[in-house]
């Protein structure tokens, strides 16, 4: 007799006969990133002068990068080879993780998808936090990805080895086994997670982005990090910002034009330097708390 799904719960019909949802959950992140972060580089490429405006950064800024465009293909795509083979290995070698045919209702799997959210964005924190604060992770590891002064999509990953296998690779799985998740939501959860980080780095402030609308945790807030003057802030990603705001690390930002070249730039919203941002006044915030903030924040370098 054919078993029934428990009550509640119905049975996910397979992707592809040759594709299972384990296999899904593999593959199909690594495709959404290189051809949303190819969508990015297209854009750029083919149309530069219609991206111009929405620019974060110069074209002259950006070529300043301290890594060149091969290696960070290279180093991205050694990253996705260690995240593919230990992903592996978690669904062969764990019965726990096959999960792929039993789907709870909608409200349960957007609650798992909360979940999920909340567990990645605690682990990378304090993760990325530690990497800074930590001079030997920081130098030996972290650096890596902060070559790239100007963000980029295509290099969103692009990190030392070990820092991929500690902040992506174990928040990813973390997020996974703990939300209760089945295989079939953790390809969504994976993808959209590849999307925010992508865009998170793309280097654009677009209109209509839903990305940048929806999240506070987006382009601008991310590109203040990759300054001189964020290195010390705005640690969370990819999702919210609450842990930056409950541990003092939070560094609000306003995206403003540029006079000299018209292009934008992300700068911090509570203070007015205009040696850190020729030819634009930020608003000075009047409360005497974010003035101190602003004093000690200009007055000490990223670590």
């Amino acid at each position: 007799m054919e078993s029934k799904p428990p009550a509640g719960m119905t049975l996910a019909a397979p992707w592809r006969p040759y594709l299972s949802d384990e296999m899904a959950a593999v593959i199909m992140p690594l495709v959404v990133y290189w051809l949303y972060s190819g969508l990015y580089h297209l854009v750029e490429v083919l149309v530069p002068s219609g991206v111009k405006a929405y620019r974060l950064h110069t074209w002259d800024e950006s070529s300043k990068n301290l890594t060149s465009v091969p290696k960070v293909v290279g180093g991205v795509l050694l990253q996705q080879a260690l995240q593919a083979g230990v992903a592996v290995a978690l669904f062969v070698f764990d019965d726990s993780t096959q999960r792929s045919q039993p789907e709870p209702d909608t409200w349960v799997q957007i609650g798992q998808l909360l979940v999920a959210m909340f567990i990645m964005d605690t682990w990378q924190y304090f993760c990325h936090r530690w990497m800074h604060v930590n001079k030997f992770m920081y130098r030996h590891f972290h650096s890596v990805h902060h070559r790239l002064t100007a963000p980029i999509a295509f290099g969103a990953l692009y990190n030392h080895p070990v820092e991929g296998l500690l902040m992506d690779t174990v928040g990813g799985a973390l997020s996974f086994l703990l939300s209760g998740m089945s295989t079939r939501l953790a390809v969504l959860f994976y993808c959209f997670a590849t999307m925010k980080t992508v865009d998170d780095h793309c280097g654009l402030w677009l209109p209509l982005n839903p990305f940048q609308k929806l999240f506070s945790n987006n382009s601008a807030y991310h590109d203040i990090h990759h300054q001189l003057h964020g290195g010390k802030y705005n640690f969370s990603q990819p999702f919210f910002v609450f842990w930056d705001r409950i541990l003092g690390t939070y560094m609000e930002v306003k995206v403003l034009r540029r006079e000299e070249d018209g292009c934008l730039q992300a700068a911090p919203a509570v203070c007015r330097v205009s040696a850190y941002l020729p030819g634009v006044e930020l608003k000075r915030r009047q409360e005497r708390k974010r003035s101190r903030f602003c004093v000690g924040l200009f007055s000490t370098s990223s670590g």
